[in-house]
């Protein structure tokens, strides 16, 4: 059966275009319940078994959930305990329109065969669709849509139910109206609450529901506590007229009372609007886009150097924030303004499941409590349950449900338990969550993609390929590493010059496009390496099997080549896909014996060897175009076999060899990114490092100062040489210092496309071009480079999405934040590990140096450990000692004793876990001793919004 819709559309031009819309119906769409009889199905997916424990439903029944319920109670709906649920192709449809997170876990749920979730295609059922009647919203269509569905189902097993037992169908919604049509139209209705409320055997999942609005206005005060958000119309014409401004709210980690707007402009121009005061912030939560009004400039503040952290008890919300709010207005007066406004409205919320704990009330019997989350740039959320008991000590997580004008603290619901505070697999869960990390089993749908087992390489496949398993070739990496990504060789060729090669791992062959292995696979971007865990990118068949470049077998490469003189001149170059068969797979220190051993003088040796030549040759080629050589101490845990907890720490050492690997893939990263450019301006996927802008350096040059050292910061060539030449009589380890000073200097490198962006230098490598194209097992921006490139040299064909500017850049988008959340996440399972060390290791005294002063601190790093902590001076339940801060030097002059940038301290370390889900290394001072100043108790608890500076 068709229907169609005629209808005519003025055009652009004046013209005027007739456009016809067919839509078919079909008689024969199953209803997908094995109890029927009627429906010639293949597959049944919805049980005549659908029994649920409830004292409102005693028989057995199908749930039809509304939109809004989709949309809201997405977490009750996702518990295995709801099951046998009809999802109509109405309310995917609009769920898929309204939020695209919800959308994909309903998609989820409905791929779960356990869950009998079934997707009903109602808009193209002869007796299901409907067409929407004269002056009836869209919304009021859907909802009868979904009555007449519901009704249909009714009918339907009624007349073909094999089982006259009585299977229902059990219509859920929110919506009063809704309801009551219904009801009148003799359909089985309930509110969500009142059925989920009704499962006897299941009374947890109470907690999981959603706040509804009666709900959330019975939660809070009589007292209104924040102004009114103006409505999205008000806020798109103040935009527009230019008295609003638009931007992200980032909150801050050290002071709950204070946030900044990040507001971007045209190009690379960008404004931040500082925000203070409860009334300001006005509900906002970090990452909501959001509309904000500049205050008139008499009311513009500093950024306060307070550290408030809202962690005392639950306050009332008709308690003001006096006490912060003047010593805000206090810190203010003391520096330089700056743009200063007040939230008016909330344009889009980006809010997330959040990790924490519960903090159980006082009130006996309450069942409202507050939920700390493990984020401090995240407010507190009163939700109820009945669980507390059971959750105290546990981390949990908790979604924000809605947060009311009359509410000091946004309500929210809890999701799920993650296990008991403290316990590795447990803290190890909320880090990946926190920084959504993506880290779930591979799914069945990716994984048909993987080719079939036993794999071998046939003769077809070496059609467009060069054979070189003959080549002397090895890989050089870290200890434990089987995802190996590259292999070089190296050799003299008849005409005296000298042949080089890299060879990086063939992942594009297996990853083909937009397949769903692909797809999983640009999603999460990067694999991110934990400590004693490693979160694959790609499934672990290919990064640590068929796609690792191991010795002794055979595998798949792409090989970039090149004829190179013995001054390291690069003559020739030339990229293929290849077969090769490592030789060799070394370790670092494995491959810098062979080198420094004079006895060795094997195939694998002589290669190594010509390789490190070459290194040094185009490592001072590059420091002599100004390339940086920065230094940032990285630390490597050495684990308990049986425990897998931390037993030593130590700083990573790097050899030669390191530095052997790391010009090649420099030079292969290089000369790759030439050539995709070369072929594709406008599609190349390529990676730029910013200069930092002058006042980044502002830091450096202070220390330096302090020292009589000059630092010139004009172009990387200058800071380059001017790091090479800071040297200080009797202080050897301050140049490694400056260098880590001057690393935090560096802005961030980011992936882009060609043809979006005109700056495409790298700053810290000098190079006027690069990519990425060495790391495809572990970088999805790799696997995109190695298709341009296979393209480019007529080894494999285009398809349409690489060639398309927007959606490439679009890509780097989610790459640059995957990688930055990685980056993230592995500094905080460092962060983790080593505060396990130190917690069976009890108290140590080490030597450090001061890397900043701050108005109450010192930040000290401690070389040994690679570990970095403060030393502050307010300590509790002593007086103050008599602190001048001076901003020029910067110096803190504490007492008697003035502390400078470099200075040498001694330390006593010990780790603070009095707050079980903030635990943190705590340092105190030793040496120098300053009268006046006693040493704070390792174990001493932390005060409640006690003015002082976190490490």
């Amino acid at each position: 059966m068709l229907k169609s819709k005629t209808f005519v559309k003025k055009t652009r031009s004046g013209g005027v275009m007739k456009i016809v819309r067919e839509h078919y119906l079909r008689d024969d769409i199953w209803c997908g319940s094995e109890a029927c009889s009627g429906c010639k199905q293949e597959s049944t997916v919805l049980q005549t078994d659908a029994c649920m424990e409830s004292s409102l439903c005693s028989y057995p029944h199908y749930l039809v959930p509304d939109t809004n319920v989709v949309l809201h109670q997405i977490d009750v709906l996702e518990d295995p305990v709801i099951r046998n649920v009809i999802i109509l192709q109405t309310v995917l449809q609009e769920v898929r329109h309204r939020s695209a997170p919800v959308y994909k876990r309903l998609k989820d749920v409905l791929h779960e065969k356990e869950k009998h979730f079934y997707t009903f295609t109602n808009e193209h059922h002869r007796e299901t669709f409907i067409d929407r009647e004269p002056g009836e919203s869209a919304n009021d269509r859907n909802d009868r849509a979904i009555r007449v569905a519901a009704k249909w189902y009714s009918q339907h097993l009624k007349k073909f139910e094999c089982d006259k037992d009585g299977l229902k169908v059990v219509l859920l919604t929110n919506d009063q109206g809704n309801k009551q049509k219904a009801e009148e139209s003799g359909l089985l209705v309930y509110k969500c609450e009142e059925y989920i409320k009704s499962l006897i055997a299941n009374p947890e999942l109470v907690d999981r529901l959603a706040l509804s609005n009666d709900d959330k206005n019975e939660i809070g005060s009589s007292k209104v506590l924040f102004p009114e958000h103006l409505p999205l119309s008000r806020i798109q014409a103040g935009i527009k007229c230019g008295s609003f401004l638009q931007g992200t709210f980032r909150a801050s980690r050290d002071n709950y009372l204070e946030a900044t707007v990040f507001v971007q402009g045209e190009g690379d121009d960008s404004t931040e609007v500082l925000l203070q005061g409860l009334q300001n912030l006005n509900r906002a939560v970090h990452q909501d886009v959001v509309a904000v009004q500049l205050l008139p400039r008499s009311q513009w503040v500093a950024p306060s150097s307070v550290v408030l952290q809202d962690e005392g008890a639950a306050k009332d919300d008709d308690v003001e924030e006096e006490e912060e709010e003047k010593a805000l207005r206090i810190s203010a007066a003391e520096a330089a303004r700056k743009p200063t406004g007040k939230v008016v409205g909330i344009i889009k919320r980006n809010w997330r499941p959040f990790c924490g704990m519960l903090n159980v009330s006082q009130i006996k019997e309450s069942t409202r409590h507050l939920f700390t989350p493990a984020d401090r740039r995240v407010p507190r959320i009163r939700i109820e349950t009945r669980q507390a008991s059971t959750l105290a000590g546990h981390r949990i997580m908790v979604a924000i449900d809605g947060w009311p004008k009359d509410s000091r603290y946004p309500n929210g619901h809890f999701v799920r338990s993650l296990g008991s505070a403290g316990e590795k697999d447990t803290e190890q869960e909320v880090l990946l969550l926190e920084h959504d990390v993506p880290h779930q089993a591979f799914s069945q749908a990716v994984l048909s993609f993987l080719p079939k087992m036993p794999w071998a390489i046939t003769p077809e496949d070496m059609v467009r390929r060069e054979d070189l398993r003959h080549l002397s070739v090895c890989s050089v990496d870290p200890p434990g590493c089987t995802d190996i990504d590259d292999a070089l060789h190296c050799r003299e060729l008849e005409n005296g010059n000298l042949e080089v090669g890299v060879h990086i791992a063939d992942v594009s062959h297996f990853i083909r496009p937009s397949n769903a292995l692909d797809k999983e696979a640009a999603s999460r971007g990067t694999t991110v390496y934990l400590c004693g865990k490693r979160i694959d990118m790609v499934p672990e068949l290919l990064s640590s099997n068929l796609c690792s470049l191991r010795s002794n077998v055979e595998r798949f490469a792409f090989s970039c080549i090149w004829e190179m003189n013995h001054k390291a001149e690069v003559l020739k170059t030339r990229f293929t896909k290849s077969a090769i068969n490592s030789k060799a797979s070394l370790t670092y220190a494995e491959a810098q014996m062979r080198i420094d051993d004079t006895n060795m003088n094997d195939e694998i040796t002589k290669s190594l060897r010509g390789l490190n030549k070459l290194a040094k040759t185009l490592k001072r080629q590059r420091i002599d175009k100004g390339a940086l050589t920065l230094s940032s101490l990285e630390v490597r845990f050495h684990m308990d076999s049986e425990t897998h907890d931390p037993i030593d720490l130590q700083t990573k050492e790097l050899m030669e060899t390191n530095s052997m690997v790391e010009e090649f893939m420099l030079l292969a990263n290089i000369s790759v990114a030439q050539k995709i450019y070369d072929e594709f301006s406008e599609c190349a996927l390529l990676r730029k490092h910013p200069a930092p802008p002058p006042s980044n350096y502002d830091i450096l040059l202070k220390a330096a100062k302090s020292k009589d050292v000059e630092i010139h910061t004009d172009s990387a060539k200058a800071l380059a040489d001017s790091l090479d030449g800071a040297k200080v009589d009797g202080f050897p380890y301050f140049n490694t210092l400056l260098r880590i000073l001057a690393t935090r200097c560096m802005m961030q490198a980011v992936y882009f496309c060609s043809g979006m962006d005109s700056d495409f230098h790298h700053y810290g490598l000098a190079s006027p071009i690069y990519t990425h194209f060495t790391s495809p097992i572990r970088r999805y921006a790799d696997i995109i480079v190695h298709r341009l490139l296979a393209v480019a040299i007529g080894a494999d064909s285009t398809y349409p999405d690489l060639m398309d500017k927007h959606k490439q850049s679009a890509l780097c988008n989610n790459l640059n934040y995957r990688h930055k959340m990685s980056q993230y996440a592995q500094r905080a399972s460092v962060a983790f590990h080593t505060q396990l060390f130190f917690k069976s290791r009890g108290i140590l005294n080490e030597e450090g140096y001061v890397l900043f002063v701050r108005k109450n601190a010192i930040i000290v790093l401690i070389p040994k450990f690679g570990l970095e902590g403060t030393v502050f001076f307010d300590t509790k339940g002593k007086t103050v000692p008599n602190l001048v801060f001076d901003e020029e030097g910067p110096t803190l002059s504490v007492e008697q004793h003035i502390f400078c940038i470099f200075d040498k301290v001694k330390v006593t370390i010990t780790l603070d876990d009095s707050n079980v889900q903030h635990q943190k290394i705590r340092m105190s001072l030793i040496e120098p001793v300053i009268t006046g100043v006693s040493v704070p108790a390792p174990d001493a608890e932390p005060q409640a919004k006690k003015l002082k500076l976190d490490n």
